[in-house]
């Protein structure tokens, strides 16, 4: 595999890489923001999954429109995109400018997600193709490892008693900070060529023959050459602009919809972005502390690095299906651990505990001395009511860490297993068996329409989390993941097919019938 595609790949996932930092940084800046802005459970999940709600009109328009202008000019203005909402982010005066800035943010990941790995397999060869796509997700997760380690040293300074930075600012600097990769992103997008095969359906057919023989050289080209021309032949020639809805739902493409939809479904639905979305606020639930909340978040990010280079090594070799069920049956135990170990869980003030509190109006909390309460949302509305929801946020931290009677051990094993399961199955490989499941003519449009259905569970899902943990609890909320990844187990057992080591044509052959 040449270098140069190697470096295409990765300039070309950047996108993801600011997804991944987006996704981990809002998860320290709501221990800030929050409290600013008095938000209640419903306003704090809007803020968080509202880049999703955008997402999902980008991912269901940016395929289709990069059909039609090409896929390098559409993430040139996802990387402007991503820089403006950084910016506005940073400058937010009130709960309506923020999450208006972080849906322009949304808008561009929601491109970005969609066109990277469309763009990556079209420049693929079928030997490469399931490493160099998988590249997309290594950027996502090292967009988390740094979100989660800029969160941590931010956070650590600000309670360090360092002046610079205050309960009121620091967030501001978690948030601003994006912008330095969303420029290198802007600027770096103006070295790499156009989709060889997006050129081929223009006619354009020298231009992409230069493309092909500048990253594979002369005889490898020639083959490329060969087999998309064959497989374009008749098909994608006539207008790529007039693919409709309704051509996914013919016959010949129902089987591969229906792949697709379950996969990119059940990427969400099991709530990997609540995880890491409220990261923070889940280690902060096993009453370990806020630092040590921000400590894990910075663990869970190289377990997720680690497992994603594990997915792109046995990705070629393994084979999709097998990734997707091992990782997908190790997602439902682990989900159910989590379940299991936080409804063990007890809390408990005592008068020795609230005096070590530091916030003001702790005392208040004293008419619940030597209670025991058996779940945690017992437990959080008596606090809430006591202090109110402003303070309350503030000092969760504080509070359950001094309360909770848990095993965070197995709590942190739980997620940390889940998000490990993810990391080497439904996290890569959704975004590889997309990208190789539909016909050229379809793929750009159908990947868009699969990732607005994804988008949107995962909007869902980062909606109602926080109400779920307030009103549910947090047993009964990771009971309800593991129990829909165990059902998208047996699901997937009966539909999955193999792509491994097959063209894009040749998938398109065996899985099409026209």
């Amino acid at each position: 595999m040449s270098k140069k595609l190697i470096l295409i790949a990765f300039v070309v996932s950047l996108g993801g890489f600011l997804f991944g930092f987006d996704a981990g940084i809002i998860s320290g800046v709501m221990s800030y923001a929050g409290p600013e802005f008095n938000l209640n459970d419903i306003q704090s999940g809007w803020v968080v999954s509202s880049p999703s709600f955008a997402a999902m009109i980008a991912m269901i328009f940016s395929g289709r429109l990069s059909d039609i202008v090409g896929r390098k000019k559409i993430l040139v203005v996802v990387a402007f995109l991503y820089a403006v909402s950084a910016l506005l982010s940073a400058y937010a005066i009130s709960y309506e400018m923020l999450y208006i800035a972080r849906m322009i943010g949304g808008l561009a990941f929601g491109a970005a997600l969609v066109l990277a790995p469309t763009y990556i397999a079209e420049i693929s060869t079928a030997e490469n193709r399931g490493k160099l796509v998988s590249i997309q997700q290594l950027n996502i997760v090292l967009g988390f490892f740094a979100a989660f380690l800029s969160n941590y040293y931010f956070n650590k300074y600000n309670t360090s008693g360092d002046s610079f930075f205050t309960d009121e600012n620091v967030w501001r600097w978690m948030l601003g900070v994006e912008l330095i990769p969303a420029v290198l992103y802007f600027i770096f997008l103006f070295f790499i060529p156009k989709s060889p095969r997006w050129l081929f359906t223009k006619n354009r057919n020298e231009e992409a023959k230069k493309v092909l023989v500048s990253v594979y050289g002369e005889v490898k080209a020639t083959e490329e050459v060969d087999t998309i021309l064959s497989s374009l032949e008749g098909t994608v020639l006539k207008a790529v602009e007039k693919v409709k809805l309704k051509d996914l739902f013919k016959p010949a493409l129902r089987f591969v919809l229906i792949v697709g939809l379950v996969v990119g479904v059940l990427q969400q639905i099991t709530g990997i972005n609540a995880v890491y979305f409220y990261a923070t606020s889940i280690f902060k639930q096993t009453g370990i502390g806020t630092d040590a909340a921000f400590a894990s978040g910075v663990l869970l990010s190289s377990i997720t690095v680690v497992f994603t280079f594990v997915a792109m090594y046995l990705i070629d070799r393994m084979g999709r299906r097998p990734l997707l069920l091992f990782g997908t049956a190790g997602i439902a135990i682990s989900l159910l651990l989590c379940a299991y170990g936080f409804k063990q869980a007890t809390y408990q003030l005592t008068s020795e505990s609230i005096t070590e509190l530091k916030f003001e109006g702790a005392n208040k909390l004293s008419i619940y001395v030597d209670k025991v309460y058996n779940n945690d949302v017992d437990f959080k509305n008596d606090m809430k009511s006591a202090l109110g929801n402003q303070v309350y946020s503030k000092n969760d931290g504080d509070i359950l860490e001094t309360a909770t009677i848990i095993n965070a051990t197995l709590v942190l094993i739980g997620v940390l297993g889940f998000i490990a399961c993810f990391a080497f199955s439904l996290g890569p490989v959704m975004w590889v068996l997309l990208s190789e499941l539909f016909p050229n003519k379809y793929r750009g449009f159908a990947i868009g329409v699969i990732a607005f259905v994804n988008s949107f569970i995962s909007w869902v899902v980062q909606l109602i989390f926080p109400w779920e943990l307030s009103n549910l609890g947090n047993a009964l909320t990771f009971f309800i993941f593991g129990a829909i990844a165990c059902i998208g187990f047996f699901v997937m057992i009966k539909i999955l097919p193999e792509t491994k080591g097959k063209s894009l044509e040749q998938i398109e052959r065996e899985l099409v019938r026209d």
